[in-house]
């Protein structure tokens, strides 16, 4: 057989070399290849073949879940130089950090709180060093979170912060998407006011009971975890379907409401959108929530936003994507028939109605319509904003919160 028709023998190893350029960086493997001398060359060359291309190369894991994956395991092996190496690729490499914190925190039950210490303060370190670490958050009343469920059926997730005597305030979240959504108003009011996210039912770690439910089951939702909560009347902030939502208490439930802001919802839809609602429910029953991640995201955020913040971008996909696929068609359902434009009279509470000026799926011609039917109400426009304005603008919408809180 002649030599000319083999394969060069350094394929493996060039390509080896690649995974570790990608994951290590290119200063790194030139530092660690230059040092290659007679007695560990041929080790050098092996791993590169072996641990670079025949397990880096494979198709099954991505390499973010590699990353952590070997973050895990050098944790628990208390292999703190391997640890230290790969935890600084990982960041430098564009990991999210709340991936790596909950990698380590994983590690803290299965390797133990000694190794998690460890593990922690190595990267702190490296946060430091790179100019990445987040901004202090103490441990005080205010700055702690504490996440239940609910007592009564179906159970929902509940987080809770901020001063015990301060004002009550309500988040509702928008569809396809958790509590999370409001991590950063929450935090930002906690020192002065007393503040409840949820789940809604069927979405993050919520349970969706028997049956399809409706938004009438969602408003009653509302309802029962303010008065199992026992600070009522709060003042409820909800966008989009949370909004819907918050309409819908106002109306049937007003003792649990003492004042209201709507983002980004709507009161009805036209008829035109019905075929829209229908084809996103049929393109989820036949693909699951893949099928409609990008509209979602799309319609969520606005191009110049997607463009600028690619990493919460991911984010929002990977909330979307982790939602259950038969309570997100029941939710679509539920908030496709919204019908709340002749009720809307009936709220008494102050009402301050958000929209964004791009928001192409409630737009602020449906936003001004809720807020010329509730009496006295205000209409707030953020510019450079579409459906989760909350995300987009967070400080505009920040300001707005915060004034209505106070007014």
């Amino acid at each position: 057989m002649s030599t000319d028709a083999m394969p060069p023998r350094d394929d493996d190893f060039e390509r080896g070399l690649r995974n570790r350029r990608a994951v290590l960086g290119e200063e790194w493997v030139r530092a660690s290849t230059a040092g290659a001398n007679g007695f560990n060359a041929d080790f050098q060359a092996f791993i590169t073949r072996y641990a670079w291309h025949e397990v880096w190369g494979r198709p099954g894991l991505d390499h973010t879940t590699r990353r952590l994956l070997v973050l895990g395991m050098t944790m628990g092996l208390a292999r703190w130089e391997e640890f230290e190496l790969h935890c600084r690729a990982a960041l430098r490499g564009g990991v999210e950090l709340d991936k790596i914190q909950e990698t380590l925190l994983q590690g803290a039950v299965y390797c133990g709180v000694p190794a998690a210490n460890t593990a922690f303060k190595i990267t702190t370190g490296i946060l430091k060093e790179l100019g990445m670490l987040p901004a202090p958050a103490p441990l005080t009343p205010t700055a702690r979170v504490q996440f239940h469920h609910t007592f009564s059926q179906p159970a929902l997730r509940v987080a809770l912060q901020g001063a015990e005597q301060g004002l009550p305030v309500v988040f509702s979240h928008a569809l396809g998407l958790d509590l999370h959504m409001w991590d950063a108003m929450a935090q930002a009011i906690a020192p002065e006011h007393s503040v409840l996210r949820y789940d809604h039912r069927g979405h993050g770690g919520s349970g969706s009971g028997p049956g399809a439910f409706t938004l009438d089951d969602l408003v009653d939702d509302a309802a029962r975890l303010i008065r199992e909560w026992g600070r009522g009347p709060v003042a409820f902030v909800g966008l989009s379907m949370g909004g819907m939502v918050g309409q819908g208490l106002a109306i049937r439930h007003p003792d649990c409401v003492s004042r209201l802001l709507l983002a980004n919802t709507a009161a009805a839809y036209p008829a035109a959108a019905q075929e829209a609602w229908a084809s996103r429910i049929q393109a989820v029953r036949d693909g699951g929530m893949a099928a409609v991640v990008d509209l979602v995201t799309q319609r969520y955020v606005h191009d110049t936003f997607r463009a600028a913040h690619p990493e919460r971008v991911q984010a929002l996909r990977a909330t979307v994507l982790r939602q259950n696929p038969q309570a997100y068609v029941q939710a679509c359902q539920a908030v496709a028939g919204v019908n709340y434009l002749d009720q809307l009279h009936r709220i008494s509470c102050p009402t301050q109605v958000l929209a964004g000026a791009l928001d192409a799926g409630a737009t602020p011609a449906m936003a001004q319509a809720i807020a010329e039917r509730i009496p006295g109400a205000r209409l707030t426009v953020l510019q450079e904003a579409s459906h989760l304005s909350v995300a987009e603008r967070p400080e505009a919408f920040l300001d707005v919160l915060q004034a209505w809180l106070c007014a």
